[in-house]
């Protein structure tokens, strides 16, 4: 790189921060410990199997991460992307400030409906397998919805970095990313932790979501300037 790691570094932290407030992975975490809490599963056999479904989400995350990596130095293109992913998170942000003023708006920033039986069959196994398999396949469904940071970050580092330099920030964003899920795991261990974090999760108000969208508009347009 040449005279980017001063902001570089921090731009990928922010991107990753925003990126790991999400409802969805925390929703089916939560679910996830309550039935093996049903189940009478030991606190051990639950960090496990939150373990590996959040090493699932970070599994499917790095290697998307990867793959859009290398298919744009295949392709060879151009680095003028840096622009184009402050475009992307930009419109994220407008498409999450949409949602919020206009209820009846089209595009909602969640996994689709149809990934909820798929999700809960898988989660009544309460097998190890099949908590790594709900880590991917969360990370998967999730991606397109609430991906507008993770694209942006992947535009910089075609634009600033190599692709092993960009594996090495990857792997940083992504041990960001997960650091909720690993902290709210860690944290829900007992029946009474899970369900006061429980309650601490819906406390979710709309000011807090506006706040967020206009904060992430606003590195946006930043960077677009600047880039």
């Amino acid at each position: 790189m040449t005279g980017t790691e001063t902001w570089f570094l921090p731009v990928i932290l922010g991107a990753a921060a925003a990126d790991s407030i999400n409802p969805c992975a925390f929703s089916v975490l939560f679910l996830s410990i309550a039935f093996l809490f049903s189940l009478n599963k030991g606190r051990k056999h639950i960090l496990a199997a939150g373990g590996l479904y959040v090493l699932g989400i970070a599994f499917v995350y790095i290697l998307i991460g990867l793959g859009i990596l290398h298919v744009l130095s295949i392709l060879a293109v151009p680095n003028a992307l840096g622009k184009i992913g402050a475009v992307i998170l930009g419109l994220y942000s407008v498409i999450g400030l949409a949602g919020e003023f206009f209820p009846s708006f089209p595009i909602r920033l969640k996994m689709p409906t149809v990934s909820h039986p798929i999700l809960a069959k898988i989660i009544s196994k309460g097998t190890m397998p099949a908590a790594f398999l709900l880590g991917i396949l969360v990370g998967l469904f999730e991606f397109p919805c609430t991906g507008g940071p993770y694209l942006f970050v992947l535009s910089l580092l075609h634009d600033q970095a190599t692709f092993w330099q960009g594996f090495g920030y990857l792997l940083v964003y992504n041990a960001v990313f997960v650091l909720p899920l690993i902290l709210i795991l860690l944290a829900s261990t007992s029946k009474t932790a899970l369900e006061k974090a429980d309650r601490l999760r819906r406390i979710e108000t709309k000011k807090g979501r506006i706040i967020f969208d206009v904060v992430l508009l606003a590195i946006a347009v930043a960077l677009f300037i600047s880039l």
